[in-house]
């Protein structure tokens, strides 16, 4: 056990950075003190960051007592004037068009910003980190990531600091993630970036991932290596749910909330409405979040205006709400050769609120796995659309009924996260 137990979490999304990869240590951080660990935070000062969503009312969570440190980056989105101060880069394949100025700033984003562009943050984050090691005699560190420039961080910390023990928490594939192509990445850039990944995944003492199938993706990288990894999967907050109440609407009520691209089978979504629309059945489908003029194009097309709710991104509130409010949750995989690896953070809000979930992606990944554990609903493959009209459309959902399984609970993960710390 540590002579001090103060734990260093250096994650560049942080409130009032929104979505689901900020809530993962958001609430590791809530609830390590019940467990007699002091979290000390190190992210990136909203002036100078980039972040995918907004969402302010998430500072509300963050404990007065907790000491939060922030330092300033160098962005390179405004740079490149894919950005602007409090502006918002969508995430991921969510930027992409086929546009030569979009196709050039791809190709740039992949040879010459390696890992990614937040990389920016990264020596101001070493300089501020080495004070609060040395300050506040902290023993252990941990990196989460995407941005998996953020592992850099630790990479260099280890380094200058042999004793402390670093965990790298990795909460999505680093050059395996499904949108790397994308980038136009060169053989000598993609080279560079598998090998800082290599160097990340040898130096680290330990490595938490989010399932069991990305684990052994990454491990597979580096076998030599594979006693040090752990699974701690994304979960739901028992609190978030305290105020607010299930309500199941009368009329057939599809929702999904969340992101999309033309990387995920959005077709397949979009032909099941148009079933029900042609057929003459009632129902309502909104969406919560944000998504592409193309998308949205194609959903107003199929759904009749009268039944069809954009909601732009919402607070995670509201964003509950949402969910409490729906007939069926809907959660669509991207379209990906790895796709069996993906365990989307709302797959677990999802499940708390107890409503049938209409899952579109691999039927033999790991969230239709859980899915099926939890006996919450259904996945379909991307070409099974008669049997998603079905799903809808016969009551199917009516007959589901299950309980969100306190193992996920932000609780009951922190106690497993203090579990793997002890072990170092």
């Amino acid at each position: 056990m540590p002579s001090n137990k103060k734990i260093l979490i250096i994650t560049y999304y942080w409130p009032p950075c929104g979505g689901a990869g900020v809530q993962r240590w958001l609430k590791f951080a809530k609830y390590l003190p019940e467990y007699g660990w002091e979290p000390i935070v190190l992210t990136v000062d909203p002036d100078y960051a980039q972040y995918p969503a907004f969402d302010e009312s998430l500072k509300k969570e963050i404990n007065p007592s907790l000491k939060v440190h922030k330092t300033k980056a160098l962005n390179y989105f405004r740079l490149g004037k894919a950005g602007k101060p409090n502006g918002k880069v969508m995430a991921g394949s969510n930027t992409i068009n086929n546009s030569i100025s979009n196709r050039i700033a791809r190709f740039i984003r992949g040879n010459f910003f390696i890992p990614d562009p937040r990389r920016g943050w990264n020596r101001y984050a070493i300089k501020k980190a080495s004070e609060l090691i040395q300050e506040e005699g902290i023993e252990y560190i941990i990196t989460t990531s995407p941005p998996h420039s953020t592992q850099l961080i630790g990479l260099k910390l280890k380094k200058i600091f042999p004793s402390v023990k670093w965990i790298c928490d990795l909460r999505d594939p680093w050059t395996d993630i499904y949108y790397y192509n994308k980038f136009f990445s060169t053989w000598p850039a993609r080279r560079y970036d598998c090998n800082l990944e290599k160097k990340v995944l040898k130096k680290s003492d330990r490595i938490i991932t989010v399932g069991n199938k990305l684990s052994d993706l990454i491990s597979s990288k580096m076998p030599e290596a594979e006693e040090k990894f752990s699974v701690i999967t994304n979960g739901y907050d028992e609190e978030d749910f305290r105020s607010l109440k299930k309500n199941p609407p009368d009329m057939l009520t599809i929702t999904y909330v969340g992101s999309l691209s033309e990387q995920y089978p959005v077709d397949t979504l979009i032909e099941s409405l148009q079933q029900l629309t042609e057929k003459g059945n009632e129902y309502q489908f909104r969406f919560v979040g944000e998504c592409t003029r193309g998308i949205k194009r194609k959903i107003k097309s199929v759904v009749p205006e009268h039944s069809f709710y954009y909601l732009s991104y919402r607070c995670h509130r509201e964003a509950l709400t949402a969910m409490l409010t729906s007939s069926a949750l809907v959660l669509i995989i991207p379209d990906h050769k790895e796709n069996r690896i993906i365990i989307t953070g709302k797959l677990f809000e999802y499940l708390r609120t107890e409503t049938p979930i209409l899952a579109i992606g691999p039927e033999d990944g790991e969230a239709a796995k859980i899915i099926n554990e939890c006996g919450a609903g259904k996945t379909f493959n991307k070409h099974d659309i008669n049997g998603i009209y079905d799903f809808l459309s016969s009551g199917k959902i009516n007959k589901i009924s299950y309980k969100a399984p306190e193992k996920y609970s932000r609780k009951s993960l922190t106690a497993m996260l203090t579990y793997e710390i002890g072990r170092l």
